[in-house]
């Protein structure tokens, strides 16, 4: 738990959005871009401050009626304008909301309900189009709320005002490495990491837009879209995920659209964009008021950042605008953040020096760690993961955060939140070190691989493999260690990989990936890859926020089931 106490008078994210009602009562503030066709140029539907906080009221005073303070809401609505609304509804009502998805998600429903089992939501927000399955999916014992179809809004007034250090919402973390947990972000926790982006960024109305394509139930699209905009007043334009997965070129050109526009995807969405936009698509793009792009996957990869400059720099994209960041729901999100001052940093490292726990700087290493900047309105420290002693700049250990945003525990496991959350610093489970004290992230410390004594990171041997087999899909890999066969002692290297689609599965590349791929990673990491299984498209397993989940791939690679669909 934190141990900061939050003064009852500090105002709330409804403050805020009541604030620019009153001031900029219909100038733009919301914005959801459509897609119904492959071919649309994109219907807007817009909502000003006024009708934003209305339609929010509306669905507070609904909530009011139907639940009580503290209880959980749960969020099962579509992208757009309705979520926004459900959510800033919930803040109103006092009321614990919970960001979900709707139940058409595919290969999430196990995660759905594992995680309305653990809330244990009152009511159910959703809307007139999805109610139905809604209904269905939790059996009718809920309260199903549309959010759409709600009376006129009661008085501000009216509604209760939670303390700012109540609970706001449940931020349920991916599961990447562990089962889901909800991290409870209070009210003050939500405020603050709003004030730090925009603080990071610089953003003000009338200069910013945020444009944003990342799922409203994950932690950097609800702070990102909704939280900062409301914070700060400027406007906000959604769109759907699929609507960018279908043709990432429709995000490209939004963020084109508007002044200022500030965006955030994960690192593979940004190789997406290279693979998938062609070059005739990119002559056509406008990128040049582009003001940030955040990446913060864990690490984020260097190699990436340099192809989506290449393709895209020619349309006006500046490398300043692209900023690695690090955050975790854990923080609310955001930690640090690569100012726009100055193009990415990458830091050339020894790699035998890095395997070691040590970044010493050698020009020309293949070993490149990116920059991802400095922390804003909260602190970084390196720490031994084993002892928790504080260590010195340029050693890797765990990345220890303290700041009025990091969260106030997990929803019902206070064992596992004691551990996380603990004297006021919260321990991350990531690894990196500070360099000038900005931060260089490593990798995520259950994911580490560790052989005869010496420290790999998954994400580097996934690398090596993927640029080595044209065959493999990028992004779509996982490596780990596994027992080793046949009743040996110790563990061994295995690397499950998706094919490209229409991969033959006689195919030459295919038979010769695996004597490919050994030699690669035996030349590059000095370890010896016991086996290389790859799958069909779509086989490896994902978080619901898009990325590779190590841990569960290797549960099923130990349980066969990846090897019944091998190619």
């Amino acid at each position: 738990m934190t141990e900061t106490t939050t003064p009852a008078h500090a105002p709330l994210l409804t403050d805020r959005l009541r604030r620019w009602a009153g001031e900029r009562a219909h100038q733009r503030a919301f914005t959801f871009v459509d897609f119904p066709e492959p071919h649309s140029p994109g219907l807007h539907r817009t909502l000003g401050w006024r009708g934003l906080d209305s339609r929010a009221r509306a669905v507070a005073g609904q909530l009011v009626r139907t639940v009580r303070p503290g209880d959980r809401v749960a969020l099962l609505v579509p992208q757009g304008l309705d979520y926004a609304v459900a959510f800033l509804g919930c803040l109103y009502a006092g009321v614990i909301a919970v960001p979900l998805f709707t139940p058409e998600l595919p290969g999430h429903e196990g995660r759905l309900a594992a995680v309305l089992d653990d809330c244990e939501p009152s009511c159910v927000l959703s809307d007139e189009a999805s109610r139905v399955s809604v209904e269905s999916f939790t059996g009718g014992r809920l309260p199903v709320l549309a959010v759409d179809a709600l009376p006129q809004a009661p008085p501000a007034a009216e509604l209760p005002r939670p303390a700012p250090d109540d609970v706001a919402y449940l931020q349920y973390t991916s599961g990447s490495t562990r089962s889901p947990a909800g991290v409870m972000v209070t009210h003050a926790n939500v405020v603050a990491n709003a004030r730090q982006a925009v603080t990071a960024f610089d953003v003000a109305p009338g200069r910013n837009t945020s444009v944003g394509w990342l799922p409203l139930f994950h932690d950097m699209g609800l702070v990102l879209s909704v939280a900062a905009p409301v914070h700060a007043g400027f406007p906000s334009v959604l769109l759907d995920p699929v609507a960018f997965l279908e043709r990432p070129a429709r995000w490209l050109r939004l963020l084109g659209s508007y002044p200022g526009t500030i965006s955030a995807a994960p690192n593979f969405a940004y190789d997406y964009c290279v693979s998938r936009v062609d070059a005739d698509e990119a002559a056509g793009l406008r990128l040049d008021r582009v003001a940030a792009l955040l990446n913060g996957s864990e690490p984020v990869r260097p190699g990436t950042l340099e192809r989506f400059l290449g393709a895209f720099g020619g349309a006006g994209l500046t490398a300043e605008a692209l900023c690695p960041a690090y955050g975790l729901a854990e923080a609310t999100v955001f930690v640090t953040a690569d100012p726009r001052d100055r193009p990415a940093t990458t830091v050339e490292c020894d790699a035998d020096a890095l395997g070691a726990g040590r970044v010493e700087e050698r020009p020309g290493a293949a070993a490149r760690l990116v920059d991802c900047g400095r922390p804003v309105g909260q602190e970084v420290r390196i720490a031994a993961p084993e002892t928790g002693a504080v260590l010195d700049e340029g050693r890797v250990g765990e990345i220890q955060v303290r700041g009025p945003n990091v969260g106030a525990g997990y929803w019902k496991q206070p064992e596992h939140g004691a551990g996380t959350f603990r004297d006021g610093w919260l321990r991350t489970g990531d690894l990196g070190a500070l360099r000038d004290g900005r931060l260089l992230v490593t990798g995520r410390l259950k994911d580490l691989i560790v052989v005869d004594g010496r420290n790999h990171y998954p994400q580097d041997v996934e690398e090596t493999v993927q640029s080595a087999l044209d065959v493999v899909r990028r992004d779509r890999l996982a490596a780990f260690l596994v027992p080793c066969g046949d009743g040996a002692e110790g563990e061994e290297l295995v690397v499950v990989a998706e094919t490209r689609r229409g991969a033959a599965p006689d195919g030459t590349a295919v038979r010769e990936a695996p004597a490919t791929a050994r030699g690669a990673i035996a030349t590059r990491h000095g370890l010896r890859l016991a086996e290389l299984l790859l799958v069909p498209a779509g086989t490896v397993p994902r978080t619901s926020s898009g990325k590779v989940a190590r841990a569960a791939c290797r549960e099923r690679f130990l349980s066969g089931a990846l090897h019944a669909e091998a190619l």
